[in-house]
């Protein structure tokens, strides 16, 4: 793959090819890095209407009659992790594409200086620095659903109704002249309209509660690792006035 800053300015607008040929994008970028201004990243737009930007790492690419094609799969490429298309990718960002694609962040920026052919007369050490950062995702979803059950239910109701007493009292002396009020022999008829009461149910419907969702925020705690490396320098000479 040629490095050439000019020629590479003409892929910008090129179709970018997975392995297998497949179309994954344009290229609407290409990042460079700050220290050595070496072409690294293909800036690739994967989404017509989000206008989402994918990076895919420089190395490796190859301009053919199609566009230039890459040595990655195209759910690779759009499952990459998002960096802002501002201009610049920071260290994890680079860090974090670099492990996606199976490279190493380290042993890229190592030969990068290794080719840049400086020299000084001190040797950094670098350690790995655990950086803990927190995403919001959906956890589940709660929603109120209201149904209609049937309960049967029974109460016990007092009911009241008439019934006949036959009642004789014999004839004395305080009854005689309404006992013989009447015609001595005859027939006649009286009758008694008895009366029960009867049970009427009816229902009413009447609120009981208002019920509602709301929420809380309750704080946990996690713990989280990672096995981080660190660089060491010793020195090493045969040099007897040598400092320890």
């Amino acid at each position: 793959m040629t490095t050439d800053t000019a020629q590479l300015s003409e892929w910008i607008g090129r179709e970018v090819l997975d392995s297998d040929g497949d179309k994954i994008g344009k290229i609407a970028d290409i990042y460079a890095d700050e220290t050595t201004g070496r072409p690294e990243w293909l800036a690739v737009t994967t989404s017509w209407f989000s206008g989402r930007v994918s990076f895919v790492p420089l190395a490796n690419a190859r301009p053919e009659a199609g566009g230039v094609r890459v040595p990655f799969d195209k759910s690779q490429v759009k499952g990459a992790p998002h960096a802002d298309a501002d201009g610049v990718l920071s260290e994890e960002e680079e860090s974090r594409l670099y492990q996606h694609y199976g490279q190493s962040y380290g042993d890229q920026h190592t030969s990068t200086r290794e080719n840049t052919g400086a020299s000084d007369d001190a040797m950094t050490r670098s350690e790995e620095e655990l950086r803990v950062g927190k995403t919001t995702n959906e956890a589940g979803r709660v929603r109120l659903r209201k149904w209609v059950d049937t309960e049967h239910v029974s109460r016990t109701v007092p009911v009241s109704h008439e019934e006949i007493r036959v009642e004789r009292e014999p004839i004395t002396d305080g009854n005689i002249d309404r006992a013989m009020s009447g015609p001595e022999i005859a027939e006649n008829e009286y009758e008694v309209v008895l009366h029960e009461e009867k049970v009427v149910t009816d229902t009413e419907v009447v609120p009981k509660e208002r019920i509602r969702l709301d929420k809380e925020v309750v704080t946990d705690e996690q713990e989280v690792g990672a096995d981080l490396r660190h660089e060491h320098i010793e020195v090493e000479g045969d040099d007897p006035r040598q400092a320890s």
